[in-house]
């Protein structure tokens, strides 16, 4: 593999990749299989070039080109057709806005994901994952997508609104978001607005879900506005509007700002997660010893049965360790752009003003050299003392540099609160024929994964399960993630 050893000032490589299709580019691989075709790239150069559509874009293959990338964000700005295509859909929130508004809006947002305000709401945390799981029954097929992105939808209503969206605006939610994802990615490896505008069923599902997306917000501000909303309500969405009457002192922010925050804190809030615990379970099902031991810890730190809350956090150590492999494994933002706002050199090659770069968490996370053994499940990777042989700027699940993620700490917090509490009263498998089917989209992991569930106690927390019959089942053997089969998403699924 080229240029993927890390080291001193090197001679960088730079290449092409091939088999660029007229008018479409690299959409035709990149679409039908995306992880195969990023993990073929450094084959070709530390710095590749492809085709989206027919635009020229640049892939970083290297971790200490990624990360000049992600450390010079006045240089390497937030755009693109991702975000372009983001803009569109969300406006100029925190997580797409330029350089020289992402300073004042990140201050504005901050109080509400330090540390200790995101461990007030472990408790909260805690009362949703039971809230989801408790209509499960023994030997039901549950929907584990579904569930999950519902679960992640109630967190992160109620971090903005202080309470949960009711179930019918919930349930909508997570269809639209589910929808727009899928679009989103298929118009960003192939950024020609004209295949969009044809009224397909698959472009006005789009549309539509855009529109109930922006709806749903414009409602539940709108609630907030004429006061309908009973008592105090100490949360972002009450900093929002704080910022919009000029309380702060600052300069008072626009309506517009206010609504584009609060779709792209619930966008990236709700999707991410969801897939992040999807996965983890996913992953875990497949691999017995690691079940084990998450279930051997969760019946230690959660002797009670109650969900962990501030505490016990910090105990559930091989807990994180699943979720961190989790993450390098199936990160969820697997591909990302950037635009150059100057011309500037990457690898040693001239890039022109407005030149698209490419970076994909998947890729590095991926990378032989970086993480030996990349295709195997492996939480014990993380124990203290084997860190030290991960390159210290390969693993970027959160991004990295002035733009990372603000939402990492409440995403780990929610995640880790989830996957305990499940471990501790429900053993999941896989459903007979199970094979796995990763579907890249916007965003990365498994979508319609349905499993049954297996109560690991007679009569779970918060459950009325029936009396639990222990029904034999085939035992799943572990198995490594195929990339070279993953993707087969299509362009009419969009």
């Amino acid at each position: 593999m080229i240029g993927s050893v890390p080291g001193p000032a090197r001679d960088w490589t730079v290449g092409t990749a091939p088999g660029i299709f007229p008018f479409l580019g690299h959409g035709i691989p990149l679409v039908r299989r995306p992880l195969a075709f990023l993990e073929s790239l450094p084959a070709h150069g530390d710095l590749v070039e492809i085709r989206l559509g027919p635009q020229r874009a640049w892939m970083a293959c290297h971790p200490d080109l990624v990360h000049q990338v992600l450390k010079d964000p006045e240089t390497f700005d937030k755009g693109g057709p991702l975000y372009d295509r983001l803009r569109t859909l969300l406006g100029d929130g925190v997580g797409t806005c330029r350089h020289r508004d992402h300073r004042r809006q990140r201050r504005l947002l901050q109080p509400g994901f330090r540390k200790a305000r995101v461990a007030d709401q472990v408790r909260s945390m805690g009362e949703e994952v039971e809230s989801v799981c408790r209509e499960w029954r023994d030997g039901q097929a549950v929907d584990i997508s579904a569930t999950m992105l519902d679960l992640s939808t109630r967190v992160v209503s109620r971090v903005l609104f202080s309470d949960s969206l009711d179930p019918a605006t919930a349930l909508e939610l997570r269809r639209c978001l589910a929808t727009v994802m899928r679009g989103m990615f298929v118009r960003t490896v192939m950024p020609v607005d004209a295949l969009f505008r044809v009224p397909t069923p698959a472009n006005r599902r789009y549309r539509h879900a855009s529109d109930r997306l922006h709806a749903i917000v414009h409602a539940a501000v709108a609630e907030r506005l004429r006061g309908t909303a009973q008592g105090h309500r100490d949360d972002l969405l009450g900093t929002l509007l704080a910022a919009a009457r000029g309380d702060s002192g600052e300069t008072a922010i626009s309506d517009a700002e206010v609504h584009g925050q609060v779709i792209t804190l619930l966008f990236a809030g709700a999707e991410s997660t969801a897939l992040c615990l999807s996965s983890a379970l996913a992953l875990v099902a497949l691999h017995p010893e690691e079940e084990r031991r998450l279930h051997s810890e969760a019946d230690a730190v959660l002797a009670a049965g109650r969900p962990p809350g501030p505490d016990e956090l910090p105990l559930l150590v091989h807990t994180r360790r699943v979720l961190t492999e989790t993450l390098r494994h199936r990160p969820p933002g697997w591909l990302f752009t950037r635009v150059t706002t100057k011309e500037t050199e990457l690898a040693g090659h001239r890039l022109r003003r407005g030149a698209t770069v490419m970076f994909s968490p998947y890729l590095l996370h991926h990378d032989p050299a970086l993480f030996p053994d990349p295709d195997r499940f492996l939480p014990d990777r993380w124990l203290p003392g084997r860190t030290d042989a991960v390159h210290p700027e390969a693993m970027i699940p959160f991004g990295a540099g002035r733009r990372k993620c603000i939402g990492e700490t409440l995403a780990l917090a929610e995640a880790t609160v989830a996957v305990a509490f499940i471990a501790r009263h429900w053993r999941l498998h896989h459903l007979p024929g199970y094979e796995e089917q990763l579907r890249p989209a916007a965003s990365l992991g498994p979508r319609g994964l349905v499993m049954s569930c297996e109560p690991r106690t007679r009569r779970p927390v918060d459950t009325h399960s029936r009396a639990d019959s222990r029904a034999p089942r085939s035992a799943a053997a572990p198995v490594a993630h195929n990339s070279r089969t993953a993707g087969g998403i299509d362009v009419h699924d969009a």
